[in-house]
């Protein structure tokens, strides 16, 4: 049905100088909201667009070879909007650890939850970080070679991430533990970094070779159970 001017009237009430400034006054702070909460969703997709170009350009020249412009090109977006959202390469990068790899240890956390076999958890742990190099090759390639370098940023950087995700390694060893499934006399400091070292190994294999010679589940599998043998309370 049409409301015509008296329709519309009747419904809003009369109006004076008080009622419609006031009308006037919330419909400008309504399309405000509405303004500011699509700048808001257009601002994330460059946001995003900009991190996801930055792993693929990262993982292809390198961090110290790959430039602002390198990044830009990639994401489609002029090389000043990069400035908009980080202060340099470096703070990409970080971010890039912060979003991309925290997503991965989330991800990872939430896996190994859904059992409550400590057995089970280490077979998903490995075949959740060996995935990696089958879903997201670049950011594989990332770890591999970024989280390596020597500078004070990204070593300091490697001690805080690096600790959170292997201790997802340690705090089933302990889990297994105290439940009689691994040995008593296992350090779990120094089993997560053998377990993660070997996964870690095989992902390098997977970045560096065209043609891969091992099935990413078949050694999941394999790297798991000469662990769990190496373990396992007897």
């Amino acid at each position: 049905m049409r409301l015509t001017s008296l329709s519309y009237l009747s419904i809003i009430g009369p109006l004076n100088e008080y009622s419609f400034s006031g009308t006037v006054v919330r419909y400008s702070l309504f399309f405000d909201k509405i303004t500011l909460f699509f700048f808001s969703m257009k601002s994330s997709d460059k946001h995003d667009k900009i991190i996801r170009a930055a792993v693929k350009v990262f993982a292809k020249k390198g961090f110290f070879s790959a430039r602002i412009s390198d990044i830009a090109k990639a994401a489609k977006v002029a090389d000043g909007t990069i400035y908009l959202y980080f202060n340099n390469k470096f703070d990409i990068l970080i971010s890039v650890f912060d979003e991309e790899i925290g997503k991965f240890i989330s991800q990872t956390k939430k896996l190994v939850d859904q059992t409550d076999d400590p057995r089970q958890k280490i077979e998903i742990f490995a075949a959740k970080h060996l995935s990696m190099a089958k879903e997201n090759k670049s950011l594989a390639e990332i770890i591999q070679m970024e989280l390596r370098q020597s500078h004070k940023l990204i070593k300091e950087y490697r001690k805080t991430i690096f600790s959170e995700y292997v201790d997802i390694i340690s705090a089933i060893i302990r889990q297994g533990q105290e439940s009689g499934v691994f040995r008593k006399d296992i350090k779990p400091g120094i089993a997560k970094r053998a377990f993660f070292g070997a996964l870690d190994e095989m992902t390098r294999l997977w970045v560096l070779s065209p043609k891969p010679p091992y099935d990413i589940e078949d050694t999941a599998k394999q790297i798991s159970n000469m662990f769990l043998y190496g373990i396992n309370a007897k």
